[in-house]
């Protein structure tokens, strides 16, 4: 029987292109797992991360050494993150800015407040662009700056993105300090509250008289990234329910404009 056009026919299972497909997966998730791991991971440790056999990551690792994309490490006779990588993060870097900018003015226009574009860099979200807002009242930070995870909208945000155990050491890293109100306690469950909604809020938390919202993403090679308003507090206390609307339009605007990315939550 003749198939329709444009449709293609279900792939059956164990079809190397399933197969291929799950390869891929794999690859990502041993690639993801040593990310910030300067001095590299062993196979068992990277096994145990990533929930695969020992020799199943030996024969991907094998396979992305041999593209730069891994380096051996010392002294831990492990893997790291080779060049490879720097140059395809440094090409994702300018891409993602060309899709963001224009959205993120959208939104500016939409809202009348300043929209921030970060990126988590080590232990805090770091502003990579920003477009600012109409209203002579109005909240801007300079491109560079690094912010607290905890105690942010961007920050909680892209912390939302994250596995568990990764935000547990984040939390825990020197510079990350529990907010006024809430402790550790506080901060999980406003990071649960942004799974499901989508939103992270900053009322008043890191500078008093300024509130925002924020949303994360992962761009299309899995780095979270996160859009925030930040806000005068009274005019946010007005408008907090059309901002966060607002900014979830957008975050969907950027993702549709993506496309299909590497998850960030299993790192």
């Amino acid at each position: 029987m003749k198939k329709p056009p444009g449709r293609e026919p279900p792939t059956p299972r164990g079809h190397p292109q399933r197969q291929s497909i799950q390869v891929i997966a794999r690859a990502a998730s041993i690639l993801r797992a040593l990310e910030g791991e300067r001095t590299g991971l062993s196979l068992g440790q990277i096994a145990q991360r990533v929930g695969l056999a020992r020799s199943t990551v030996q024969r991907i690792v094998d396979s992305l050494s041999a593209e730069q994309l891994l380096i051996a490490a010392t002294p831990s006779a492990g893997v790291r993150l080779g060049p490879a990588l720097v140059r395809l993060a440094t090409s994702a870097s300018l891409d993602i800015e060309q899709i963001t900018r224009p959205i993120m003015a959208g939104l500016a226009r939409d809202t009348g407040e300043t929209v921030d574009l970060s990126v988590l860099k080590g232990s805090a979200a770091v502003f990579v662009d920003q477009v600012q807002g109409a209203h002579r009242l109005r909240a801007v930070s300079a491109i560079g700056e690094a912010f607290p995870l905890n105690c942010t909208a961007n920050g909680k945000a892209l912390l939302s993105l994250l596995d568990d155990e990764r935000i547990e050491r984040l939390l825990r890293q020197s510079g990350v300090r529990p907010p006024a109100a809430g402790g550790r306690a506080g901060v999980w469950s406003e990071i649960e509250s942004c799974r499901r909604t989508g939103l992270a809020f900053d009322l008043e938390e890191h500078t008093e008289g300024i509130c925002a919202v924020g949303a994360a993403f992962s761009d299309p090679v899995g780095r979270p990234m996160a859009l925030s308003i930040p806000v005068p507090v009274t005019r946010f206390k007005r408008h907090r329910q059309e901002l966060g609307a607002a900014l979830l339009r957008a975050r969907g605007q950027i993702l549709d404009a993506l496309g299909p990315a590497v998850p960030a939550a299993t790192r």
